[in-house]
């Protein structure tokens, strides 16, 4: 197994703390592994057998619900450690992770985790913020889809997506990875019809620019002010 360059990972969150030494050591049973547009890391359901950090791309976690729809959990970035399911005592995924572009992960067997994080609880730490940053994360979302109408619950999910993956361009910040209206739909518990109706009227108004799952932010600013104003839009 070809060893895994620390300089890849010394600047992650996951193992801020930890000397050079000690992220060898960690890197030792690591392997990394591409995936492309569309290529499925783990499905709900499986066995946990690994966890994950992405190196380079973007990936989707997805949950089906018990009637069969399918609803964006969240986007994972590059440097975020992901499917640590036994870190919260869970034996299978809880979600399904899906590459959204050309992505490269690092892969450890789960079997490990418990030696590792005995051995430096640094890791244990580091996780368990990037969880309860999640579960934060999560908290404000429902009580947006329980509060707030559809406009804002989009306006949101935008500003929250251009916070985490925008980069500039011409015009203002483009979200930097393929996405659908019918994602947007998934993320904010609406329908497609729904978001295509605001995303079309927020172009006319030139607060985005959109395109074949390209979203351009052009006013980061006034958007901010819709996802804080109440709104008439039907949920």
């Amino acid at each position: 197994m070809a060893t895994i360059d620390r300089s890849l990972v010394v600047d992650l969150p996951l193992f801020a703390g930890l000397a050079a030494a000690e992220l060898d050591d960690i890197l030792r049973d690591a392997r990394a592994v591409h995936h492309g547009r569309d290529g499925v890391v783990f499905r709900e359901g499986d066995d946990a057998a690994s966890f994950f950090v992405l190196l380079n791309g973007h990936v989707r976690a997805t949950k089906a619900t018990p009637d069969g729809q399918q609803v964006v959990v969240r986007y994972v970035s590059p440097g975020e450690v992901f499917g640590v399911a036994m870190a919260i005592g869970l034996a299978r995924y809880p979600a399904t992770a899906t590459a959204v572009d050309d992505s490269v992960v690092l892969v450890w067997p789960a079997a490990i985790w418990p030696r590792l994080v005995e051995k430096y609880p640094a890791l244990a730490t580091n996780t368990l913020r990037a969880v309860g940053s999640r579960l934060q994360d999560t908290h404000t979302r429902v009580v947006e889809m329980s509060t707030e109408q559809v406009e804002r619950r989009v306006a949101h999910a935008l500003l929250r997506l251009v916070q985490q993956a925008g980069r500039k361009v011409d015009g203002g910040l483009e979200i930097d990875f393929p996405i659908s209206r019918q994602d947007i739909a998934e993320m904010t518990g609406t329908t497609l019809h729904t978001v295509s109706r605001i995303l079309s009227a927020w172009e006319q108004k030139g607060l985005i620019d959109g395109g074949r799952q390209r979203i351009v932010v052009r006013s980061p600013e006034k958007l901010s002010l819709l996802a804080e104003s109440p709104t008439r839009s039907a949920p």
